[in-house]
């Protein structure tokens, strides 16, 4: 059975919906079907290797007994389909009873639906889209490969989908940062902002080579941990590692900087912790309290970056996506947690990456951080990642590949600086040169600049970020005159 073009299908189905408005709603409704139609497989495996296992799921609602259609004139439509899912499938998966026993492979379900809701109104509609998901057999080997590619779609589909973008790092991108992070089997992964769980699968996918014998799968099954804020990323995250044969999938439906730092302990710490925190968002004053003083900011992401110190393994390393924002910033808290990084971990190497990444979600220019806890940074490696041949920008037709990053991978095992024009595309940077310039790390950055139009969202937060900055060091020189001529400001 072919399923090429099953998300095209779902979508027009969707489309005639008048219940159903824009390409994230159409997501999350395709999303908690097939999660319950990924589901069901899951549990036809686990019942045939053990006899007495039991659902969480109560019997009516479970996917083979009102999903599928039998073709005996009983199966639920239109408005009986409706008023199951609305007044009995989804209220009663949301009340699932858990307690601190439940397996997190029940545990999901409830995580799931907490935030889930039934978009559709035309109760043939929605008829069609759960008899389009039954046809695919999620234990048949090659529906099950090509579902990975047409998943895959899906998640590239948030990167259009409004603010849905902010969910979703192109797949490029994870695979090139875990490729460089070179994770080995038996090493423990965590992502605090999972999303789709790009960063998990990406992970995954290269120690699956690793695995050997039944004790390697279990390691394997037990090597990642995700934290998502957010129903709908989160949803799609647990249905991806479902569909990376993830038992377990240890991902909470929580805020990651919601815990006080000063309270981890080493079992809450990792060898790899690799991610895309939010950026640009604001955190109230009841989450930024988790953090020391010195390193309270506003900023989402500079929180997350604090996260990470704390909760990294001694000999561990990190990969982060960071804005221009955070590398020359120098407001007090960026400043703090820059000086953090650089006098207790090894910040080697920064990756400038070039415009419309993360198009058409948002034109913010980002780098990618590698970092370890082996010791203080001494010196940084930068290169500066130019767009490729044939490309003016990344769009959703013309997307990222992995095999642009292929220069720089030629690079990374043999750094050398390399000077173009008179601008620096790779330099090797002291950690004196980095403290003299006052932990502003923009360095090596873009020389040519076209004349381009940003969204609007883009352009503000790019200006807010240079303009807080600017006056923090208009500040402190203020500051430092004041001080030596006695004077009080």
């Amino acid at each position: 059975m072919s399923i090429n073009n099953i998300v095209k299908r779902l979508q027009d189905v969707m489309r005639n919906d008048a219940g159903v408005n824009g390409d994230a709603q159409r997501i999350e409704q395709m999303v908690w079907i097939l999660f319950l139609k990924v589901y069901d497989a899951k549990e036809e495996n686990w019942e045939f290797h053990n006899d007495k296992f039991e659902s969480i799921i109560p019997e009516k609602l479970r996917w083979r007994n009102w999903a599928k259609d039998n073709k005996d004139g009983k199966v639920l439509t239109g408005d009986s389909l409706l008023t199951f899912v609305n007044n009995e499938l989804i209220p009663t998966l949301k009340k699932l009873e858990v307690d601190e026993h439940t397996p997190m492979s029940k545990l999901i379900v409830k995580d799931t639906f907490e935030d889930s809701f039934n978009y559709m109104k035309d109760g043939i509609s929605l008829r069609q889209v759960v008899n389009i998901i039954d046809e695919i057999d999620f234990n048949e080997y090659e529906d099950r490969h090509a579902f990975g590619e047409i998943y895959e779609t899906i998640l590239k589909d948030l990167q259009s989908a409004g603010n849905a973008g902010e969910f979703y790092t192109p797949r490029a991108v994870t695979e090139f940062m875990t490729l460089m992070i070179n994770p080995k089997l038996g090493e423990r992964m965590a992502d605090f902002a999972s999303g789709t769980g790009g960063f998990l699968t990406s992970f995954l996918n290269v120690i699956d080579e690793q695995v050997k014998t039944v004790e390697d799968r279990e390691i394997y099954n037990n090597s990642i941990y995700g934290i998502e804020k957010k129903a709908l990323p989160h949803l799609l995250c647990i249905t991806n590692l479902l569909l990376h044969d993830i038992e377990n999938p240890m991902i909470l439906h929580d805020n990651s900087l919601e815990k006080n730092v000063r309270e981890f302990e080493e079992d809450d710490k990792f060898d790899i912790i690799m991610m895309n925190p939010p950026y640009g968002g604001n955190e109230k004053d009841s989450v930024k309290i988790n953090f020391p003083t010195e390193l309270r900011s506003s900023d989402t992401a500079d929180l997350f970056l604090s996260l990470i110190m704390f909760r990294l393994n001694k000999n561990g390393r990190c990969a982060i996506i960071l804005p221009d924002g955070f590398l020359f910033g120098i407001d007090n808290a960026k400043s703090a947690i820059k000086q953090k990084l650089l006098n207790e971990f090894n910040l080697h190497t920064i990756i400038r990456l070039p415009k419309s990444v993360f198009s058409p979600y948002t034109s913010i220019t980002t780098n990618l951080l590698f970092f370890d806890n082996t010791h203080k940074t001494k010196e940084t490696w930068y290169y500066r990642m130019d767009m490729p041949d044939g490309y003016k920008n990344f769009s959703k037709t013309k997307p990222m590949k992995l095999d642009h990053f292929a220069p720089v991978m030629e690079w990374w095992n043999k750094k050398v600086e390399i000077n173009i024009d008179g601008f620096d595309k790779a330099k090797k940077v002291t950690i004196k040169e980095l403290v003299d310039n006052n932990y502003n790390l923009d360095l090596c950055g873009f020389p040519h600049f076209e004349e381009e139009i940003f969204e609007p969202k883009a352009t503000i937060m790019n200006y807010q970020e240079k303009r807080a900055s600017l006056n923090d060091h208009i500040d402190k020189i203020l500051s430092e005159i004041s001080n030596q001529l006695g004077i009080e400001l």
